[in-house]
């Protein structure tokens, strides 16, 4: 089995021409073969950091997705920080945790992390001192490289690896440092194209903060994995500017929060939605007025999901047969035990009002009963625990 960052090779071997990236904080784009050689190149200068974990500090941008890749073909594992909730401290605190000394960070946000950590190299990886000459020189053997065999040239190893740690909210007391494998995001990698359609043909608003794990696997390794196109855009604040740039480049996946959406809803013009087929809200309930509005301005059915980031995060969703924001909400396929769930539920005896899961009368605590009695891998598939430190 490969790892996420093979995947990605096989994806730019296949797709060389593609455009992977369509950046908009640098107005540039990106094909799968220049991301392919870039990240090659990153890699070289990320493997002279010593350590294991590598701090990361970067807005949504081909930037952080290169400094991911890169990260993992050297063997090493990506920390992702939080610059949204006070950048120095989010660096102390993950510093705390994971115990790194560098940072990996643009140049916008290297003023704010540099106090938080005991060293930083600017966006490109450069290290203070070197030469212009010496930043190319690996450059240049990597690039011919990578047209021939670029899967011997990166780090192999289990599925079970970490691929990334990611900090939680923060909801419960302090922040929990979660350790994602590579098994874990796959499994949702490969589980989403089989609810709803997907493939190389769509453009993803990838517009979501990779430090949070919706941003990360379904902005970044989902379009990255099935070979699409991405639009990048590292404030989903500017509604307006996005709803642009969706009605620019066709956009057809969209995911968000339900306050963006709202925020997208207010400042779009009809017509800016027009090619988009998925537009999935996640991370809080979608209100009426947005699912309603959205219907209403542009003919869209949104769809609901729910996650969290040990889950990697796709947990339940609805899907095209089931979108009423009252209709049942269907486990994802990354549970091969979903359909045994709702056939042998009914054994389970009823209990008191409380948490429920969808339509089913039945609580939460009745599903985890079942989670124990077929937590075997025989069984589960997917939903591998994700550990926290």
């Amino acid at each position: 089995m490969l790892q996420l960052h093979q995947r990605f090779i096989q994806s730019a071997k296949r797709f060389p021409k593609r455009i992977a990236v369509y950046d908009k904080a640098t107005m540039t784009d990106y094909s799968y073969s220049r991301m392919l050689i870039a990240s090659f190149i990153l890699k070289e200068h990320i493997g002279k950091i010593k350590g294991k974990y590598i701090g990361v500090l970067l807005p949504t941008g081909v930037g952080a997705m290169l400094t991911i890749l890169g990260t993992l073909m050297k063997g090493k594992i990506p920390v992702m920080i939080n610059y949204a909730t006070g950048a120095i401290e989010n660096c102390r605190y993950a510093r705390e945790k994971c115990q790194f000394k560098t940072i990996i960070t643009s140049k916008k946000l290297f003023g704010q992390a540099e106090s938080g950590a005991d060293r930083s190299h600017d966006l490109c990886g450069r290290h203070p001192g070197q030469s212009q000459s010496q930043r190319k020189t690996p450059g240049c053997a990597l690039i011919q490289a990578a047209f021939f065999h670029p899967e011997d040239m990166v780090h192999h190893g289990d599925l079970s690896e970490i691929s990334v740690i990611l900090f939680t909210s923060g909801s419960e007391k302090e922040p929990k440092a979660v350790q994602l494998s590579h098994r874990n995001i796959l499994h949702n990698v490969n589980a989403f194209p089989t609810m709803i359609e997907l493939n190389e043909n769509d453009v993803f608003a990838s517009i979501l903060p990779m430090f949070h794990v919706f941003g990360l696997t379904v902005d970044f390794w989902l379009p990255a994995l099935i070979g699409a196109s991405m639009v990048t855009y590292p404030n989903p604040l500017e509604y307006k500017t996005v709803s642009d740039y969706v009605r620019e480049y066709k956009v057809t996946f969209i995911a968000a929060t339900p306050a963006f959406f709202y925020g997208y809803l207010q400042k779009s013009r009809p017509g800016d939605f027009a090619s988009v087929k998925i537009a999935i809200a996640g991370a809080d309930k979608l209100p009426d007025k947005v699912y309603e509005g959205f219907q209403k301005k542009h003919g869209i059915t949104m769809y609901e999901g729910y996650g969290t980031t040990e889950t990697s995060p796709v947990i339940s969703t609805t899907i095209p047969e089931i979108t009423s924001p009252v209709a049942s909400v269907v486990p994802s396929p990354i549970l091969r035990c979903a359909s045994w769930t709702f056939t042998r539920i009914k054994s389970l005896a009823p209990i008191k009002k409380g948490r429920y899961w969808s339509k089913v009368t039945w609580s939460w605590k009745a599903i985890c009963t079942i989670w124990k009695k077929l937590h075997s891998e025989s069984v589960m598939v997917g939903m591998t625990p994700a550990t926290s430190a």
